[in-house]
């Protein structure tokens, strides 16, 4: 593929865009590289510690004229906000955007059913502000995100949104900047992407218009090989595959979730997480495979809040469908599991304590009346590390690593798991040993 017929869809965070400086910032970024001609934005985010996100007091809003409150506060900060910004840009002011989300939010108030004031659509006004002042700055075309991407009956994703941007988007010599975070159901209103909505946007987008890479801007440097807040100055990750994404946002780590890059991912599109504010910096990498002997590991995450349900009864191995009469107990109570390692005569459920939402005793007293097992009890405040890497496969003595690591950092694991594929292994440690656990295993394996 020739560079001119390459195409790269930019994607800005919130605090990329949190004010004028900022926007400056996302200008230069996109102005550096011919190729960037497809913008996806989110609404403004912190500009400090004590700042508010635009989708934050645009909820504040709906909430308050859902409930008939006085909701003329939070919208002239959200007005002030958007004002400054394209003052200080030297651009038209958004004042019909902004008036008719005043006027929703009056009929919503007064119970006129003909408000278009949702709480989605009140949620994306954000993007769809921004992205009319970001198109205006950068002498781009706005292409309006409601009229291209839609949803099917179901609230996925449908795949005509594939051709409806791509066809939005053709003119090979324009720059185009779409608002992210929402779309429009089948009925023709406004509808939100869950979590990380925007990251969605730009993941649909690049595959929408077949980009080479999709490149996502935020506030860090890419990816950190541990918590920060646990190990002192982690090293960054370089290149990570789709799979052991997955594994570490899965396991907690601060990561885009495999959910909203799966349009990108399933089309085998490398996503570059980059800085705006150190754009020279080199950031991670995503992609379909890499190299995997390059290093035994890519990154250790994990978690705080899980139980285990032990359960013991002598020839279980034998007992056929004793498994499945545990999992459906669980199902009946509406309670999911996360691991079930197990033994000839015992059987151990790792759970989320935000599963249970009180059921433990009722969970433990079916198990025992259905079962009638030598043994169960409920085992609480453990924690889930997953070391996660790809290379773990061809390395010798990797567990051996891990496991010396713990011992000689005195911590007693209570729970092992690790899947055929061997693209991680989970130890489950007591709450109390989670973050010497961590550093541990970060140490053995990269300092």
């Amino acid at each position: 593929m020739s560079v001119q017929s390459e195409k790269i869809v930019v994607k800005f965070g919130g605090t990329s865009l949190a004010d004028a400086s900022q926007i400056r910032k996302v200008k230069s970024i996109v102005q550096a590289d011919p190729r960037r001609r497809f913008v996806v934005v989110s609404a403004p985010g912190k500009r400090g510690k004590d700042d508010a996100k635009v989708t934050d007091l645009l909820l504040t809003c709906w909430h308050l004229a859902a409930q008939k409150l006085d909701y003329s506060q939070p919208l002239s900060l959200i007005r002030a906000r958007y004002d400054s910004i394209a003052d200080e840009l030297g651009v038209a002011r958004l004042q019909q955007p902004l008036d008719e989300a005043a006027t929703e939010l009056e009929k919503l108030a007064q119970g006129d059913e003909s408000s278009l004031a949702t709480r989605d659509w009140m949620a994306a006004r954000g993007e769809f502000c921004l992205a009319l002042l970001v198109a205006d700055f950068l002498g781009a075309e706005f292409v309006p995100s409601g009229e291209c991407i839609r949803f099917d009956s179901e609230g996925a994703l449908d795949a005509v949104s594939y051709t409806n941007l791509a066809e939005r988007m053709s003119d090979p010599h324009k720059t185009y900047v779409v608002p992210g975070f929402y779309g429009r159901d089948r009925f023709g209103k406004i509808k939100t992407f869950p979590r990380g909505g925007s990251d969605i946007t730009g993941a649909v987008v690049a595959r929408a218009i077949g980009a080479s890479v999709y490149q996502n801007w935020t506030d860090v440097s890419g990816l950190l090989m541990a918590d920060p807040r646990v190990v002192e100055n982690p090293r960054p990750i370089g290149e990570v595959t789709y799979r052991e994404l997955r594994e570490l946002a899965y396991m907690g780590a601060e990561v885009l979730h495999a959910e909203t890059i799966f349009p990108a991912s399933q089309a085998g599109i490398p996503i570059h997480i980059k800085n705006t504010n150190r754009p020279d910096d080199t950031g991670t990498r995503i992609v379909a495979e890499r190299d995997s002997r390059e290093g035994q590991i890519v990154g250790i995450a994990g978690r705080k809040g899980f139980s285990v349900i032990y359960i013991e009864k002598a020839m279980m191995n034998q007992s056929r469908g004793f498994g499945r009469r545990v999992l459906e107990i669980l199902e009946t109570h509406g309670v999911s599991f996360e691991h079930m390692p197990s033994g000839l005569d015992s059987m151990s459920i790792i759970i989320s304590d935000e599963e249970f939402h009180g059921l433990e005793t009722a969970i433990l007293k079916d198990l025992k009346r259905t079962l009638e097992p030598d043994r169960v009890e409920l085992l609480d405040k453990m924690a889930l590390l997953a070391t996660v890497g790809e290379g773990m496969a061809y390395r010798v003595g990797v567990s051996g690593t891990l496991f010396d690591s713990l011992r000689e950092a005195k911590v007693n694991v209570r729970m092992i798991s690790q899947g055929a594929s061997e693209i991680n292994i989970i130890v489950g440690v007591d709450e109390s040993d989670y973050e010497r656990a961590m550093d541990a295993i970060y140490r053995a394996f990269v300092i």
